[in-house]
Formats: structure tokens, sequence, C-alpha cells
């Protein structure tokens, strides 16, 4: 389980509870705003702040009613192996109940907070109950290799079925050896089936070198060659200059561990411990070995390397060995920079995934106004706060963050790569360094772009559907584009009869764009073409309007304002809800051609 719990205090006779819950685990408490006084961070409504805490993959402990979490959460269900877990406890504290994600540490957390508060943990789940044990979740530091035979196991224990238990069971399972299942604890490569589950302790760590741009095949017939079961692999480790090699992204992957760095220094102290040491990998890297010294780096003084340097034309692999499974390891993670896209401002528009990426982040980057609409989602997390303008600054920064071994997210309102950093942090990691590029370490880093609702997705859905034939964006801001571009793609717009949707129509300085921009449209379309003009969508000042194309004012327009201008087929109807701004896409002259085509074609029974 990545992500700490949140506990959820919804009134003041729960909130001394929820107190006693967070100190014994560790965990923040968010508060309803007006009912809870203490909390690390409030909202504002209960069943839209769950929902969106489970979306982020964050374990929820509610202290209220089941039904307040379970109608949160309803929604959103799919599937029980991804989902985290939820816990509901009483306002007293004296029963806690594992609502969702009994395999996934609810049942074991429920246990613990009872334990905290002297309650009960009603706690279901067959296997917990009967046997005390969920076999498919194996302490920290061991795999089950067939976790879908789980099921079947745990079905024959319950009816009666004894289990023969071989190796170390860490599990603590009853070994009965008549039993007609086994729970098999091995380093060797067995395969288990749905009498047999096998656990394997992961001790074991692989040391990776590459050449640049080496074939992941290339690397994974060389662990294979190693003999070793893929279970026992706690991470792979390498040299930092390695961190965006495909092959050590693709083995870590393949092996559902991490892949941890080390810098040429710190692998140059394991020089002494090398079975293979090189005065050409030296001379290249500035350290003996990569393989064999990232191995033993990432365990740490007891390790054995139980696997020497094997090499292919392209590629190393050494094995190193703790006699403890591993649970914690020396090393940096490479970096991510999430470059999420929070929607116009409201939690229901943002994204399930962009929530998660939010929710897995360490540090937060963004303009303030923008990371303060993430809510209590941001409570707790380092924040760089940026000022409008220092796009450029605020995107290297996030970058080289990320190069020290950070998990980032930098945060644009909308969607990240409309008028946002997403293409700014790719031109900075393609810049050369002598171009004010980022460091080679930025350069290495993961990248993760999540889309988000745009403004004119949401100034769209307002309105109706004024994008439901071709539309086309324009910025109307000559800070970064020259005027004469700007004046050349909206005569093209124009003529092309496109749906138009301005960003950065005004600012305080910038007021004659828009203006000029009308007067344009105004040579190609009627000037009864409706305009939509949005402002803060989203959010609770929203405010939305429309006017005619030739009664468009620059003074009633602001930065925080979608302009739509519809194409000369664009409709402002009134309907019962109010006025709804549509561009038909040509269905009806569709249906006319087909009942014509159909009238002449000798095969009518075939429309």
């Amino acid at each position: 389980m990545a992500l700490a719990p949140v506990i959820l205090a919804l009134s003041k006779s729960g909130e001394p509870i929820a107190q006693k819950i967070a100190q014994a685990l560790g965990c923040a408490v968010h508060g309803r705003e007006g009912r809870v006084q203490k909390a690390d961070a409030f909202f504002a409504n209960a069943l839209d702040h769950t929902r969106d805490l489970f979306a982020s993959g964050t374990p929820i402990i509610g202290v209220c009613a089941s039904g307040i979490l379970i109608r949160g959460v309803a929604s959103l269900l799919n599937d029980k192996t991804t989902e985290p877990p939820v816990i509901s406890v009483s306002d007293d504290g004296g029963v806690v109940v594992p609502l969702l994600g009994g395999h996934r540490g609810a049942n074991r957390i429920a246990k613990q907070i009872a334990d905290a508060l002297g309650g009960t943990a009603a706690v279901t789940t067959a296997g917990d109950v009967a046997l005390g044990v969920a076999l498919d979740e194996p302490p920290l530091g061991w795999r089950l290799q067939n976790p879908r035979d789980a099921k079947s196991v745990m079905a024959a224990l319950l009816s009666g079925a004894g289990a023969r238990v071989a190796g170390e069971n860490p599990l603590g399972v009853t070994n009965d050896p008549n039993g007609t299942v086994e729970i098999l604890d091995t380093e060797s490569n067995l395969r288990g089936n749905a009498t047999r589950l096998v656990y394997h302790p992961q001790r074991l760590v692989l040391g990776l070198g590459c050449a640049r741009g080496a074939d992941p095949e290339d690397m994974w017939d060389l662990i294979v060659k190693a003999g070793i079961t893929d279970g026992c692999v706690a991470a792979v480790a390498t040299i930092d200059l390695k961190a965006d090699e495909p092959a050590m992204i693709e083995t870590a992957r393949r092996l559902a561990v991490p892949l941890l760095l080390f810098t040429a220094a710190e692998l140059e102290a394991e020089a002494h411990r090398l079975a293979n040491p090189s005065d050409v990998v030296f001379a290249e890297v500035g350290c003996h070995g990569v393989s064999e010294g990232a191995a033993l780096a990432c365990i740490g003084k007891l390790a054995d390397l139980t696997v020497p340097k094997i090499k292919s034309s392209t590629c190393t692999v050494a094995v190193a060995r703790s006699e403890a499974v591993l649970t914690t390891f020396n090393g940096r993670p490479r970096g991510r920079l999430s470059v999420v896209g929070i929607g116009p401002g409201q939690a229901a528009w943002r994204t399930p995934e962009v929530s998660r990426l939010v929710a897995d982040a360490e540090e937060l980057v963004g303009y303030g106004l923008y990371i303060d609409l993430l809510g209590p989602l941001a409570a707790g997390k380092t924040r760089s706060d940026f000022p409008l303008g220092g796009e450029e600054a605020r995107c290297r920064y996030a970058l080289e963050q990320a190069a020290l071994g950070k998990n980032v997210a930098l945060v644009c309102s909308g969607d990240a790569g409309i008028y946002a950093m997403g293409a700014l942090v790719f031109e900075l990691l393609d810049r050369a360094p002598d171009q004010e590029g980022v460091s080679d370490a930025a350069r290495r880093v993961e990248v993760v772009c999540s889309p988000g609702v745009s403004a004119l997705q949401g100034a769209a859905a307002r309105a109706g559907a004024p994008l439901g034939h071709d539309f086309c964006t324009i910025s109307l801001s000559d800070l970064l584009t020259p005027r004469d571009d700007i004046i050349r793609r909206l005569n093209a717009a124009a003529e092309g009869d496109f749906v138009i949707a301005f960003y950065n129509p005004v600012s305080k300085t910038r007021r004659t764009l828009l203006a000029e921009a009308r007067d344009i449209l105004l040579q190609h379309r009627p000037a009864d073409t409706p305009v939509m003009l949005a402002s803060n969508l989203g959010r609770p000042t929203e405010l939305v309007r429309y006017r005619r194309l030739d009664e468009l004012e620059v003074d009633e327009v602001d930065m925080l304002t979608c302009v739509l201008i519809g194409s000369s087929n664009t409709r402002l109807v009134q309907l019962g809800e109010g006025p709804r701004m549509f561009t038909p896409r040509g269905y009806a002259r569709k249906i006319d051609g087909d009942l014509v085509a159909k009238r002449d074609s000798p095969y009518p029974e075939t429309f």
C-alpha cells in the first residue's frame, strides 16, 4: 500500500476518535468545514472528498456512518485488486468496519485501529475470520507467485482441507502433514496451481549495466542465464547515467520491482568487493564496476555476490543476495515528473488518473492558485508556488527536483498540453545545455502527461454542443506569438468557418486583439453569430453569458474568460433549461441522402 491512509472526521463528536487514530497510525486528519475544529486539511463536501481520495488510490478511514463512505465511492467501484482500503469507525470508537480492500490492508488496519481504541474490528472476510490469515496478502518482503489460485486454496481450507506447509511459513499457517493443499516458501522456480500456493522470499537484487540503446531482450536473456527465480528479486539497480535506458526500465517493469540508482562515486565505494573490477569501465563512467557494484550497494554491507558479472555484447548482469528478506534499500529512484491538468477547478472535473498522480507526488509545483484548487488533496505535501510569468523557471525547477529522485507533479489548470506547461517541459528537455536547457540528470527522469478537462471543453459542456463540428483554438496573447501570426491565423480560421475558442483573450495591457478578431470574423459570418463568454468555469464564481458577434465588447472579458465564437452554422436556442448553443454536424443531410439512396437502390433492405 503505497499511500498513507487519510482519516476523515465529519463531526464534532467523532473528532477525538479521529485524532486518536491519527496518533496511533501516524496519519493525517481531514475535517469537515464548520464541524471539526482541528485537522490537517478541511473539506466542504464529504461525498465529493471521499470520492476524490478513493480515485487517487488513498486508503480512507472515516469516523462516520458506513453509508456515507459507501455512497461516496460506489460509482468508482470496479476492480477489487487495485482499489484502496475503505474503513468506517463509529464516533465512539467501539466498532471498526473494513468496508473495502480487506485483502489490500483494510483488515490489518482495522485490527490496528481496534487495538488502539479498545474497540472491535468487524472483519467479515472468510479467511481472516476462520484462519486468521489472508493468503493473497503475504508480509512485506515476500511475493505470492500464483495469486489467482489463492481463492481456490482458501476455499479448500475453509471446507476443512488441511495445508502441508514447507519453508519459513511467513503467514503462520498451521501445518497438516496430511493436508490436500500446499503452502510452499521457496527460492526455487516452482510453479503454483489450484492446490499449491508458492511464496518467494525477496532477497535478491539485480545489478545491471548496458551500452547505450541496448535491446531489453538482450538484458532479459542474460537474466534468464543467471538462473534466478523472478519472484525472489526485490529490486534492480544501476548507475544513474543509465536511468533512462529502455533495458533498465523494461526489466524493472517486467519484474514489478523498483529501479534504484547510484552515482559513480557510490559504486566506486564497492570496488574492494567486486569480483570483476575493470579499468575500462572506470575510464568510461568513473567506477570499476556497474552491475556488481550496484547489486552490492543496493543491499549494503550484508550483501553476498551470488552471481558475479555475466555479460553479452551490450549488457551485464550480477546478482547479490541478502540473508534477510529485503524491505528497505539503498539508492534513489529514477525520479518522475507528472505534468497534470486539473481541469477548470472543481474536483468533479478532475480525472481519477490526475488525482492518483497528485496523491503519489512528494512535491507539487505550479502557480499557487492552481495548487490551491486541489484543496485537501494537496495537504501535507511540499509545494513550490510560482507566480504568473514564471513559467520557464517553474518547469525547470520541477524537472531538476525530479532529477534528485523525487516524484514531482507540475500542476496546470485545464489540460496541461493545451496552452500550458506540457510543451515547455519538452522544449526544455530538447534544448542543449548551452541554450538554457536542463541538466543531464533531468533529461533522464520519467515524464508522465495526464489529460485534464480543458477550458474549451468545460465551456462547450455548459453551452450545449458548440464544438459539434470542426473547431480550432487561438491564443490572443502576443507575448509569445508574433502579432502578425495571430492575425494570419484569425483570417484563416474566419475564412474556414471554424468554431473558434479564444484563449488569453485580454489582459490589463493587451486590449486590442479581441476587437480586431471580432471585426475579422464579421467579414465572414453573420452579425448574429452566437458567442459564449465563460468565466471561472467549475468554480463558485462561474459566470456564463451569450452575445451576438457584433455586440461582443472587450470590457466584459478578462484573462479567466474562455470565448467561444460560433461558425455560420452555430445556433443559439431557448430550451427549458435556458439558452443552448450548438453546431449541427450535418446529420439531417445524411438522413435525407440515405432516404434518397434507399428509394433508388435495387436492394433497399441493405439500408
